[in-house]
């Protein structure tokens, strides 16, 4: 895999270290794979984030928003009870506890999320303010009469 030295942008530009270091995860393998998921646009404005959670209840996940980031957490509980006393030759499915976190745009809040077959769903939004919007500007033309006098002395000189 290649790596970037982003050294020359942190010398010479101030205000960006927060964008270079999302750089320098992104590129980075240490993000762990655990659950997988999808990232879905489904509109000019709306977008969605699928996590495969088979094996969680609704009671397992919690799903925070917190400044612009999105973390989705997964933990299993204990059988408490002790009445599940099969014992587990291979486990293919994962049940061990996770936490993912998404870094959200400006703008974008958390419209909804649902759990079903096995996916939850995590509907989001960028929602812009009005004074953050572009907004057009009217051009008025004035027409440029001519000059207005201000005492009657220039029309008794034209006379």
């Amino acid at each position: 895999m290649r790596t970037y030295d982003l050294t020359p942008f942190y010398r010479s530009t101030v205000g960006f270290d927060r964008f270079f270091s999302l750089l320098d995860q992104a590129a980075s393998d240490g993000s762990p794979g655990y659950p997988p998921y999808n990232i879905e646009r489904t509109g000019d404005n709306t977008y969605r984030i699928s996590v495969a959670v088979s094996g969680f209840s609704q009671g397992e996940l919690s799903i925070v928003a917190k400044e612009n980031t999105l973390t989705i957490k997964g933990e299993k509980t204990a059988n408490e009870n002790g009445q599940d006393k099969s014992e587990v030759l291979y486990r293919g499915i994962a049940a061990r506890a996770f936490e993912r976190a998404f870094q959200l745009a400006d703008f974008v809040v958390v419209k909804n999320a649902s759990l079903e077959n096995g996916l939850l769903h995590v509907d989001l939004v960028r929602e812009i303010p009005e004074a953050k919007k572009p907004r057009s500007i009217p051009i008025s033309t004035t027409n440029a009469a001519a000059p207005q006098v201000v005492d009657g002395s220039a029309q008794k000189v034209a006379a």
